[in-house]
């Protein structure tokens, strides 16, 4: 790896840069609740990207923030020229475009201009809604991938301030409408240039900047509520499956991946120097690019790093190459399968690509090699009715996954399945937190019954739980009276609501 300029916040105070991400924990109840902290990983490889580059860089964590206006003290601190925020696009919270948070984003732009800075966006929402962002302040907007873009612009913004001669003709020759993948005003209108290409080679990228991020603060939070401490890690960008209703508004259909030694050695120093006793792989899609897995088995094993990890994957994929086998042998811990329905003809309506038996003989070889099985579960597509709940709650039942997370279908601007609703679109576009539950358009069945249908599959599964695995789960059995009067009570007014 290049040496690079870095900025520890407590030596170098003063930097160029202050980095940001949109998405503030407390903010979201939920979430909060739960307390599953990870640092912004995307905004991580932006500032390790840019500090490579010689800028001096600092960290606004809005993991660990109150509000917004904690962000004024970090900017009398820091005296940034640049106030950069960078959305971590790898975080699904993030990906879901929260109106709470892109208030959020609208309040830091308007305080890091009263304090004098150029301000910089980068995120799938501000993309969608750049008239928005550009009236709360913004200058610039990067438009899909973003280290690159940020870096050129930077240079011509620095060389904009310049006083020797080269710097001027640099500047001049380097004007925004020359540099892919970005969006500003002109005349009071939107220009964008021309999209950037996405980087092929990820090894290329510098490690994420975790100096700047108060690791001692997150070690002490995960263990206090979880009794470990996780951090997370991304070893691919993109995804070249085809679910409609999956927003891909950075990589589209374009998948790339880091190389099992560049992420082992990550690993490694997230073992080694941060303490880190558990990983978060928070790709879309864990080992997908073949003998990936097999090879980062090999590499974790051979220098002795592994470490517990949890990975996103999908069925079909888990059932090649060995996958299950080497995932075990590598450290996998629990993998979350985007199973959506126990209905193959909702899942062919989504262009999911996976089959009802592989979900059900990729959740055996699971439970086979000792790796705890994670459902996403989606209720409210299009076409759907009771017949393919009542599959999906079949399948939970006959396979009782480790954990189940439930939603409903959330149209993103981009994808076929935003366009197959908009004309049945209400006026709300975005939840407002993570557990809002809201339904945007007209589907089968109301809001207040699918709010209600997520509580009666939740309290029916958890008292399953209890009753299937009673000595694995003894210390929470003293739940089950509540779970079971839940499942009941949930289950009569859904009858009620339909």
């Amino acid at each position: 790896m290049s040496a690079r300029k870095a900025d520890s916040t407590k030596n170098q105070l003063m930097s160029d840069i202050l980095f940001a991400n949109t998405y503030f924990l407390k903010h979201d109840l939920k979430e909060f609740r739960n307390m599953n902290l990870y640092a912004p990983l995307g905004t991580l490889y932006a500032a390790a990207y840019v500090m490579q580059k010689g800028y001096s860089a600092a960290l606004f964590d809005t993991m660990l923030a109150d509000s917004e206006e904690d962000l004024k003290a970090s900017l009398e601190l820091h005296k940034p020229k640049y106030m950069v925020i960078y959305d971590d696009t790898f975080n699904y919270l993030t990906k879901m475009c929260l109106t709470r948070m892109r208030e959020a984003a609208f309040r830091m732009s308007e305080i890091a201009k009263e304090f004098g800075c150029t301000v910089i966006v980068s995120g799938s929402d501000s993309v969608d809604h750049l008239e928005k962002y550009f009236h709360h302040k913004v200058d610039f907007a990067i438009c899909g991938e973003g280290e690159q873009t940020l870096g050129e612009l930077l240079d011509y913004l620095q060389n904009t301030f310049a006083s020797n001669e080269v710097a001027r003709q640099s500047h001049e020759q380097s004007h925004p409408h020359n540099i892919n993948g970005l969006a500003f005003l002109e005349s009071g209108k939107i220009t964008r240039t021309a999209p950037r290409k996405v980087l092929k080679e990820l090894d290329t990228l510098p490690y994420p900047a975790w100096e700047l991020v108060d690791l001692a603060k997150y070690r002490e939070l995960w263990l206090k509520h979880h009794g470990y401490f996780s951090i997370n890690l991304v070893t691919t960008r993109g995804c070249p499956f085809h679910c409609n209703w999956c927003a891909k508004p950075v990589y589209g259909q374009v998948y790339n991946s880091h190389s099992p030694q560049y992420i082992a050695g990550q690993v490694k120093l997230l073992k080694e120097k941060y303490s880190a006793d558990h990983i978060w792989f928070c790709d879309d899609i864990f080992g997908l690019k073949p003998g990936w897995v097999k090879d980062f088995d090999e590499a974790v094993n051979k220098d002795d790093i592994k470490l517990p990890f949890k990975c996103l994957s999908r069925a079909d994929l888990l059932l090649k190459e060995d996958n299950i086998s080497h995932l075990a042998n590598a450290g996998c811990e629990s993998i979350w399968i985007g199973a959506e329905s126990g209905s193959q003809k909702i899942l062919d309506a989504m262009d999911k690509g996976t089959t009802i038996e592989e979900i059900y003989e990729a959740t055996r070889l699971l439970k086979k090699h000792g790796i705890k099985t994670c459902f996403f579960l989606q209720f409210g597509y299009t076409g759907e009715t009771m017949t393919e709940i009542n599959q999906t709650i079949k399948m939970v039942n006959d396979l009782m996954p480790d954990d189940i997370g439930i939603s409903v279908s959330y149209p993103l601007p981009g994808t076929k399945f935003y366009e197959r609703v908009s004309s049945q679109m209400k006026k709300k576009h975005n939840w407002e937190l993570s557990d809002d539950f809201e339904m945007m358009f007209d589907g089968t069945y109301s809001t207040e019954f699918y709010r209600v249908l997520h509580k009666r599959v939740h309290k029916e599964y958890r008292t399953r739980q209890l009753l299937h695995e009673p000595l694995k789960r003894f210390t929470s059995l003293w739940k089950l009276p509540v779970y079971a009067a839940g499942w009941m009570t949930s289950s009569r007014k859904l009858k009620t609501i339909k």
